[in-house]
């Protein structure tokens, strides 16, 4: 019996990372490169971030999060919204997600079937 499933046989690596890698090459050789791989920003996370994060460990916020996101964020997510686009969200209306390709994977899974275009 093979140690690793047949399906990884197939598993590709990820082109973004490939981009995002052969960008840094380039730049880090000089070149004027804009960067369109992966969504990393180009600078560090700011303090206020940090120390947001660093607090709700202290608090035991450790464990997983609810599948949507945590309450408060949609809350703010619904409010943005209404504020900087006059448009109308409830939270639970809102989903927060780790990334671009997680939100789209789940939107597509949730709304296509095989053969649909």
């Amino acid at each position: 019996m093979a140690f690793l499933a047949d399906v990884l046989s197939r598993v590709k690596p990820s082109a973004t990372i490939a981009v995002t890698q052969k960008a840094r090459e380039l730049k880090n050789a000089g070149r004027d490169v804009i960067g369109l791989g992966a969504g990393e920003p180009d600078f560090d996370t700011p303090d206020n971030i940090k120390n947001a994060a660093i607090e709700a460990i202290r608090r035991g916020e450790t464990k997983y999060p609810p599948v949507s996101g945590i309450v408060p964020l949609r809350e703010a997510i619904a409010k943005k919204f209404k504020r900087e686009n006059n448009l109308d969200y409830r939270p639970e209306q809102t989903i927060v997600g780790t990334g671009g390709k997680q939100i789209l994977f789940n939107a597509f899974m949730a709304t296509l079937n095989p053969g649909d275009e």
